[in-house]
């Protein structure tokens, strides 16, 4: 293998990435966060929940699917604080956690048009 032709440079940002580096659980965290949003019908949900606070009943009617599942993932997406439940009377309503969501979701959608 032919030496690295930058070698003292890539030898700092890696010493710098080293240092700089999360700890093993909040890594775990992260990735978790990122494995919920990222299933197709959790991300229709945050989608939805970008137009503000709704119930389940009204979540199913934006992206489809059964009141079941679309609890079912609601709950997943609540365990790992990507969104939040109030009760509004008899009702439970979503909405997403704070606006670290809201700024991912945009952030993702600049990137699908970003030309690289």
């Amino acid at each position: 293998m032919k030496p690295c032709e930058h070698e003292a440079a890539h030898h700092l940002a890696a010493q710098l990435a080293a240092e700089n580096m999360p700890g093993e659980e909040e890594i775990a965290r992260v990735s978790a966060v990122f494995k919920s949003i990222s299933e197709p019908s959790r991300l229709k949900i945050l989608f939805a929940l970008r137009q503000g606070e709704m119930c389940v009943y009204h979540i199913v009617e934006a992206v489809g699917g059964t009141q079941s599942g679309v609890s079912h993932q609601l709950r997943i997406l609540r365990d790992n604080r990507v969104i939040k439940a109030r009760r509004d009377g008899q009702n439970v309503v979503y909405s997403l956690a704070d606006e670290h969501v809201l700024a991912v979701l945009e952030l993702a959608c600049s990137h699908l048009n970003c030309k690289i």
